[in-house]
């Protein structure tokens, strides 16, 4: 038997209400998603294709329009003391640790932010210097009174996670954790969320636009386009073997990519105007190459919605 996901959304809404009389935008349409316990996914897409959205949503930073958000097998719950319990098993990294940190908190005093807010019977300094030692700063009595204008980029990121594991969460949903480090040091961070998942069985959903951040990290990868999810499957099947065209095209970019690169024509549509058909099929290369006519299913590319995905696939009528 397949043990149950660790954290899952189904038929996860959320629009926002247009402005001045402008149609609402659905930035997270129909999604279903899951974690298990002990793995990493990657959720990777375009900028404004609704990842961060979907992550807030899934922390109960943004409350859903429809759909649900579970955890450990219950649905979430909506009120303050519900959210407050779920937070500290579910926490976020952001992109930006120096917007995350207070410049006038020491580490000692960012890391131990958590704990308080929570509560715990465990000792307080003994927690945070575990927490730092687990993000790799160590002996971490040596970075207590520091201030973040006084780390590195890394360090400054290692903080963040740090104040995170305070908490001893299950899940950790990293939005971009790399992007804004340079390149010497991203791979000391991604290979930290290994190290995690290995020794502590933490869950990771790491948002991201870098599909080579997701070959080397995740377990599964899904693939998000305008509000969708439009393939999903394990890193290596979706990475090698991509299906959509979606996906095809941005692993073709690649710097390592044998396949010629995909120039996709034009912005993603606004998620308050979304088109008919497939909502890809304005930039879709298949379609433009004329390998979905020869395939049949050109028409219901402009004019038929595939089906939401659910599970792994992809949502493609050409696929």
């Amino acid at each position: 038997m397949t043990a149950a996901p660790l954290l899952y959304a189904t038929g996860l809404e959320v629009v926002f209400p247009g402005r001045r009389g402008a149609p609402p935008a659905r930035a997270v349409d129909g999604v279903d998603l899951t974690v298990g316990a002990g793995e990493i996914v990657a959720l990777v897409g375009e900028s404004g294709c609704g990842k961060s959205t979907l992550a807030r949503a899934l922390l109960g930073l943004v409350r859903p329009t429809a759909g649900e958000v579970g955890f450990g097998g219950r649905p979430l719950g909506r009120t303050a003391r519900a959210l407050k319990a779920y937070r500290r098993r579910a926490q976020l990294v952001l992109q930006d640790p120096s917007g995350a940190l207070n410049p006038r908190h020491t580490v000692y005093e960012a890391v131990a932010e958590g704990p308080r807010i929570h509560g715990g019977a465990r000792d307080e300094g003994a927690a945070v210097a575990e927490a730092l030692a687990r993000a790799g700063l160590r002996p971490p009595e040596r970075f207590f009174a520091r201030y973040p204008y006084e780390l590195s980029g890394g360090q400054r990121q290692r903080v963040v996670i740090a104040g995170a594991l305070a908490l001893e969460p299950e899940l950790l949903v990293a939005d971009e954790p790399v992007a804004s480090l340079d390149a010497s040091v991203r791979g000391e961070i991604l290979a930290l969320l290994l190290r995690l998942r290995d020794e502590l069985g933490l869950s990771a959903l790491v948002v991201t636009h870098d599909l080579g951040l997701a070959w080397n990290i995740a377990d599964r990868v899904a693939v998000m386009y305008l509000g969708r999810i439009v393939e999903c499957g394990p890193a290596e099947q979706v990475l090698t073997a991509p299906r959509h065209p979606y996906t095809r095209a941005l692993l073709s970019v690649l710097p390592e990519s044998a396949s010629p690169a995909v120039v996709l024509t034009g912005e993603p549509p606004d998620p308050s105007r979304i088109p008919g058909g497939c909502r890809f099929h304005a930039r879709c290369q298949i379609l433009a190459s004329g390998d979905a006519d020869r395939a049949g299913v050109a028409g219901r590319c402009r004019s038929e919605d595939p089906i939401v995905l659910r599970g792994t696939g992809a949502a493609c009528h050409w696929a």
